[in-house]
């Protein structure tokens, strides 16, 4: 079976940080870009970073300078390091993996994360 499992969501004051952490299993990781997306209540889902097989990234405008996207093969897991963090960051965070053409594309369960004082 294929799971993406995250870790690292919770509530931080603005202008703090937090680390994602996705963890996949059942799949082939090198594979695959791996990503982050995230979704506010009453808002249109949002690309937040990938990172593709050769490492190369795409960070979003509203997080770029702040977020950091990164992978560790070894251990089949991506990671996303939040800081500078705002209220408007608030949001569910989803873990994805986007196999080649062929392949099923796969969505972990979400992590919310609240940016309030």
């Amino acid at each position: 079976q294929v799971q993406l499992v995250e870790s690292g969501g919770g509530l931080v004051q603005p202008g703090g940080s937090l680390r994602l952490s996705c963890a996949a299993s059942g799949i082939i990781f090198s594979f695959y870009t791996m990503g982050w997306y995230r979704q506010a209540p009453g808002k249109q889902p949002e690309l937040v970073a990938t990172i593709n097989n050769g490492g190369r990234t795409n960070v979003g405008d509203s997080v770029k300078g702040r977020f950091t996207i990164s992978r560790d093969n070894a251990k089949n897991t991506v990671l996303l390091q939040m800081n500078s963090l705002k209220p408007e960051d608030t949001a569910v965070y989803y873990c994805n993996a986007d196999g080649p053409a062929s392949l099923a594309d796969y969505w972990g369960q979400g992590t919310q994360v609240t940016v309030s004082s």
